[in-house]
This record gives structure tokens, sequence and C-alpha cells, in this order.
């Protein structure tokens, strides 16, 4: 069995965490995903919109995903891969030099894989549409 692993915000859930899902998922048996926390994400990004709480059971709902990992770690060290029996890290192409750095590990032992981000949207792009659009009423 392969053990597939990705990580994500999962912030005001859309098309682009879908798709990532689908993919990552199709290139194993068993789909983890690791959710960060409220804490974690506003240190590197924004407050999220969703609670952590609320953002943890949607990805347990989602058909693809098998176990949901609370707060998960922003680095992924060597550690909490082979604790988790992790085969295989899958991420969008979007990177930046800070998500190389937290995926070095996963990348030394040549288990990461990056897959097409889905273009056009995005989180912060959607709040920007709605914050847009109630701003014009």
């Amino acid at each position: 069995m392969i053990r597939v692993y990705t990580d994500m915000a999962a912030d005001v859930f859309h098309i682009g965490h879908l798709n990532l899902l689908k993919k990552a998922k199709a290139m194993g048996d068993y789909l983890i995903v690791g959710v960060h926390s409220d804490e974690q994400i506003a240190s590197y990004k924004r407050r999220p919109i969703f609670s952590e709480q609320d953002r943890y059971e949607i990805m347990r709902g989602c058909r693809y995903v098998d176990e949901v990992i609370e707060a998960a770690p922003l680095v992924m060290t060597k550690d909490f891969l082979l604790n988790n029996k992790i085969d295989l890290v899958v991420r969008g192409d979007d990177t930046s030099q800070q998500h190389l750095e937290q995926q070095a590990d996963p990348i030394d032992m040549g288990i990461m894989r990056y897959v097409p981000r889905t273009p056009g949207i995005s989180t912060s792009d959607i709040i920007d549409r709605i914050v847009g659009e109630y701003r014009n009423e």
C-alpha cells in the first residue's frame, strides 16, 4: 500500500484544493492530509476564515481523504514522515523558497512529487473577490 501525504491550510475549500486531493490520491492507495492550525497559518499568511476544527471536518468529509492529521507541522521532517509511514509527499508546483525549506527532508529522501496547480484560483483571490463585491454594494 502506498501512503501519500499532502498538507494545506484548507481554508475556503475550492476547486484547486479538490484537484490537488484528486491528483494526490491517484498517486497511491491511502491519502493522508495534514491540515495546519489557525496559529500556524497566521504565522506565515493571514488569520484563516474558517476555524481549524471546521477545516479538519471539511477534509474528513472529502471522499479522497482517508486520514487527517490535525495541526500538521509546517516543516515535514524525516521523523514525521517515517512515524506516519508516508511513502510519497505531493504538493502543488507553486513552490517558494519557504516551501522548499519546509520540504527539504522529503526532497532529500526522494519522495517529493509536484503536480500542476489549478490556474486562476486561490483562497486569497476568492477573499479579494468577496470583499470587492461587498464594497461595491
